[in-house]
């Protein structure tokens, strides 16, 4: 099993990440940090040595690359995915440059997170293989299997950004949206909204549900599946 430690300051977001962490098979959770000093604990007591962090960029005592420089400056092996809203081109090169390994865009929904998890775990037993050296053809399998896709498959007609900001939308409402209310929120044609709504929904990262009370014809509302915190249920 790989063991994850989660590093994120939002307890909500940092509960479903667990969450889904759980879901993938050969992941356990090492633990959950608010911060990074918490981070640095979780790090140094663990009864077992952690392999991952999923880490959060803009933590409240500091910027998580400052500690992705001080936990190699320590000589800790521990690999990390970023996980965060920052896209600017320049954090994205400081990423890279400090070794992270993947990087997360939020929001995202569980099959993109799955495959960055499934990539991960492909090149962590790569790395682990039972010899003193790697043919070149090892060494370039190993480092493939990290370049994914945040948007696996789309059928034709769909878009990545599209289908991204109709997930964001979901994602952000605090009640579930019908295919006239998504169109309306961003711009686009009943028909093209529910496309985007059904894919989703077919996917399992939306639920559909018939509204209740609507007049007229029986209308479908859509939402984004919520993540109850570990231990409610």
């Amino acid at each position: 099993m790989i063991r994850v430690l989660v590093v994120e300051d939002d307890a909500r977001t940092a509960a479903a990440h667990a969450e889904f962490v759980r879901r993938v098979p050969g992941f356990e959770v090492a633990g959950i940090a608010h911060t990074a000093s918490a981070a640095r604990r979780a790090l140094r007591d663990a009864t077992a040595p952690v392999q991952l962090l999923l880490l959060d960029l803009n933590l409240p005592d500091g910027h998580g690359l400052d500690l992705c420089r001080e936990l190699r400056a320590s000589g800790l092996a521990v690999d990390v995915i970023a996980v965060t809203a920052v896209r600017e081109l320049d954090a994205v090169r400081r990423a890279v440059a400090v070794g992270v390994v993947q990087y997360l865009i939020k929001p995202f929904v569980f099959e993109v997170f799955a495959e960055k998890l499934g990539a991960y775990r492909t090149f962590h037993e790569a790395m682990r293989a039972p010899v003193a050296t790697l043919s070149q053809h090892e060494v370039d399998g190993a480092f493939a299997a990290l370049r994914t896709s945040n948007a696996p498959g789309l059928p034709k007609g769909l878009s990545e950004e599209t289908l991204e900001a109709v997930a964001t939308l979901l994602a952000s409402s605090s009640e579930p949206r019908s295919a006239s209310e998504v169109a309306e929120g961003l711009g686009l044609s009943r028909v093209t909204a529910r496309r985007y709504l059904e894919h989703l929904a077919d996917r399992g990262v939306a639920l559909r549900a018939p509204r209740h009370g609507s007049r007229g014809r029986p209308e479908l509302e859509y939402s984004r599946p919520r993540v109850a915190p570990p231990g409610d249920g």
